[in-house]
């Protein structure tokens, strides 16, 4: 009754075709988290990067976050900036959850870190964490749309998703209207942790942890919520998003 259209070519059967799909450019590389001239990671750590520093280099190696995986560059790319719209606003694609996940999938597969060392390091699995939404954003739109993606991905990956760990607990202005470092101020102590019901060891405590968002931009977001994550302590934390801009 509701046919789905490819949000590319407006072709029938799916919100995105095949033929538009292969006009995406998913990232065959892994870069650093500087913010200007990002380097290239090599996939063996030990031939360019000082140990611990897996996905940063010397200029970005004193950044709370570990690391970023991202399939889509977000500039000047109208399908893929269309694809996010369209997953967080009206008329709230919900289904497209699996299309981005399976498009992050292919981005681990072309640049071979979808492996056990990845996912489970050491033989302890990794956790996934979704980046939490405003509650007054979660009302508008009824769901977050980084657990939805999360959720796409542990079953992937099989690899446990944490919806309950990390919390939003302030109201904060929509980033997208801020400059670089009004973000950091708007977020700041915004993210807590929610204790795990008698107990109060996280579940995450010596994993690695991968917070989950849809799109990287100064990565505010994503540093803030690895500075309280790591400070409760998850060993390492690294974001996955759909897209990074610049």
């Amino acid at each position: 009754m509701f046919p789905k259209f490819c949000l590319g070519c407006n072709k029938e059967g799916a919100y995105l075709c095949e033929d538009c799909r292969g006009l995406l450019d998913i990232s065959e590389y892994n870069y650093c988290l500087c913010s200007q001239n990002p380097q290239i990671i090599h996939p063996n750590p030990k031939i360019c990067l000082p140990a611990g520093r897996q996905g940063k280099c010397n200029r970005c190696g004193d950044k709370k976050l570990s690391g970023l995986y991202f399939a889509l560059p977000y500039k000047d790319q109208l399908l893929a900036k269309k694809l996010i719209y369209q997953f967080k606003y009206q008329p709230y694609l919900k289904d497209l959850a699996k299309t981005l996940a399976s498009i992050l999938i292919e981005h681990f597969i072309k640049t071979g870190k979808n492996t056990n060392e990845t996912w489970a390091p050491g033989g302890v699995p990794a956790v996934l964490v979704p980046v939490p939404l405003d509650k007054k954003k979660l009302k508008i739109r009824g769901y977050n749309q980084s657990e939805l993606l999360a959720n796409e991905l542990a079953k992937i990956l099989q690899i446990p998703v944490l919806t309950d760990v990390l919390i939003k607990i302030k109201s904060t202005d929509s980033q997208m209207e801020l400059k670089k470092e009004e973000r950091k101020k708007n977020l700041l102590n915004a993210f807590s942790i929610k204790k795990c019901g008698t107990s109060d060891v996280p579940h995450f405590l010596g994993k690695k942890v991968f917070l989950v968002d849809d799109v990287y931009t100064t990565g505010s977001t994503m540093a803030e919520c690895a500075k309280v994550l790591r400070s409760a302590g998850a060993k390492q934390v690294w974001g996955i998003c759909i897209a990074r801009e610049g």
